[in-house]
């Protein structure tokens, strides 16, 4: 059996601190390692890795066990990028970064281009200058023990931000392009899969709030799905996709099977997401391979959550990796020098201690260019009672010998009490000046209070958090973040998770500005 597993990972780092098994951040190599473990894939394919090739680490990129490749973002740090691990026995004939074969290095690449040229170079270039696709070619043995070729294309297709209508027209070039490459690997015999984060959910049973939304049938990202997938129920010719959803294959009708949910409003409590990430298989594949195909909603640590397929095949490992594979980095094959090797301190041999002559008590050599001097190592009288010259820093913090010490016995002289130096005063002098003090601390309380109280109103402090009125619960403030007019400006919505509006436990419409504008 052949399992294979794919899970945008927003951040190749941050699953090792939420995911559900908890494991200790400061051990990267066996928190990478128990991730793998856990999924329990021949091979795993991550997007949206967040990471370049100048920040990425060894406990991240090697794995025992496993063989990586990574495809970086050559425009932005800290943005997409896609790696793939593959266990030893699962390792691939070729691998390949890129869908136009402009970053094809033509050793151990998987070629099959197809037809390009409705794209300039330029475009090319661009489209795969964020990192969005990975390729590896495996050979497969079915239960026939006939062998095949299995090409697998890890895509992180780009998301098309409503304000920016650029990255929409991005997102379809970059769709048509993958569909150029899938289908050009199938005409040269190759079975493929596409797996990854696709960017679309694809029907109305595969997004909550489908129903409210305009013209979701006719998004464009909707209508290249529906050209490039199809039914095994469908007669193949000409005018069907090449594809298979392999989820929907195995479960028609399954609501509520997302896979991706917003986590600033909290909806993956309540299952308030879709289903953007996808496994999808060619038709002869499926129909003859494919055992399942599932969802890990249980497994934490990214705003998505892995699928997968199993297939019944067996791998044929390759006897070597591809020159994709990370092992053969420089930082990490050894063939690049590291700071690290000059800073370790080297034991000296026993043999060379033993040869070494050891100077006289009271003489030491010192060799110079032209001479040699014979010094006298005697102690100075600044040395005896202690080993070395140079003080201890504690000793500067010692009492002196020097200072005269004060004898326990000796009665230092006593002043006299102050009522002996104050003359006796009349009785109603006394009482006269006891009436003055006292309205004169009273005066002084009435002013203080008078000038807290003025203050008080004028810096009268933050307003207590606003209660929604669906709960009568305190609100969370948030931040607008798109650009506009109100960018910057803070406002209170309810606290609890986005979901259903039926559903009592979700967020109510409550919605107040913090401050008018």
């Amino acid at each position: 059996m052949l399992r294979v597993v794919s899970w945008n990972i927003n951040g190749i780092r941050s699953p090792l601190q939420g995911m559900v098994y908890q494991e200790p951040s400061n051990c990267a190599p066996m928190a990478m390692g128990r991730i793998l473990n856990e999924l329990d894939a021949d091979i795993v394919c991550l997007q949206e890795t967040k990471v370049t090739r100048d920040v990425l680490t060894e406990p991240l990129a090697i794995v025992e066990g496993y063989n990586s490749y990574f495809s970086f973002s050559r425009n932005r740090s800290g943005y997409s990028g896609v790696a793939t691990f593959c266990k030893d026995s699962a390792t691939p004939m070729a691998a390949e970064e890129g869908l136009s074969g402009l970053l094809a290095t033509q050793n151990g690449d998987v070629g099959c281009y197809g037809n390009m040229d409705a794209f300039t170079q330029e475009e090319l270039r661009a489209l795969d200058s964020e990192g969005r696709a990975l390729l590896t070619q495996h050979k497969i043995r079915t239960w026939e023990g006939k062998e095949k070729i299995l090409t697998l294309v890890n895509v992180y297709c780009p998301h098309a931000d409503p304000g920016k209508p650029e990255r929409l027209a991005f997102k379809m070039r970059f769709y048509h392009l993958l569909q150029i490459r899938a289908e050009a690997l199938l005409a040269a015999g190759s079975h493929v899969i596409i797996l990854g984060d696709l960017n679309t959910a694809h029907r109305p049973i595969d997004h909550w709030n489908a129903a409210t939304l305009e013209c979701f049938e006719e998004d464009p990202g909707r209508k290249w799905m529906d050209r490039l997938l199809s039914n095994l129920s469908c007669q193949a010719d000409s005018h069907i996709g090449s594809f298979v959803d392999t989820y929907r294959c195995f479960q028609p009708e399954q609501e509520g099977a997302f896979t991706c949910w917003s986590v600033v409003s909290g909806a993956r409590h309540l299952n308030y997401g879709s289903r953007i990430d996808y496994v999808l298989g060619d038709r002869t594949l499926v129909r003859d391979t494919f055992q399942a195909s599932f969802l890990l909603p249980e497994v934490m640590g990214s705003d998505h959550c892995p699928v997968g397929a199993v297939l019944n095949v067996s791998c044929v490992p390759a006897k070597q990796c591809p020159s994709l594979c990370t092992r053969f980095l420089p930082e990490f094959a050894g063939t690049q020098l590291k700071i690290f090797p000059f800073l370790v301190h080297l034991k000296q041999s026993p043999m060379l201690e033993k040869s070494t002559v050891q100077p006289s008590n009271q003489t030491r050599v010192q060799t110079r260019p032209n001479k040699a001097c014979i010094r006298s190592t005697r102690p100075r009288p600044s040395q005896v009672g202690s080993s070395r010259g140079q003080k201890n820093l504690t000793s500067y913090f010692r009492h002196s010998s020097s200072c005269p010490q004060v004898s326990p016995d000796l009665e230092l002289p006593s002043l006299p009490l102050m009522g002996a130096l104050i003359t006796p005063k009349t009785s109603e002098e006394t009482v006269a000046k006891v009436v003055e003090e006292q309205a004169r601390v009273s005066g002084a309380k009435d002013e203080k209070e008078i000038r807290t109280l003025f203050w008080k109103s004028v810096l009268s402090g933050p307003l207590p958090t606003p209660l929604c009125g669906g709960h009568r619960e305190p609100c969370v403030m948030r931040t607008v973040k798109k650009p506009g007019p109100n960018l910057g400006r803070r406002f209170y919505v309810c606290a609890r998770p986005q979901g259903p509006p039926s559903d009592p436990l979700s967020r109510c419409n409550f919605f107040l500005w913090d401050r008018p504008s």
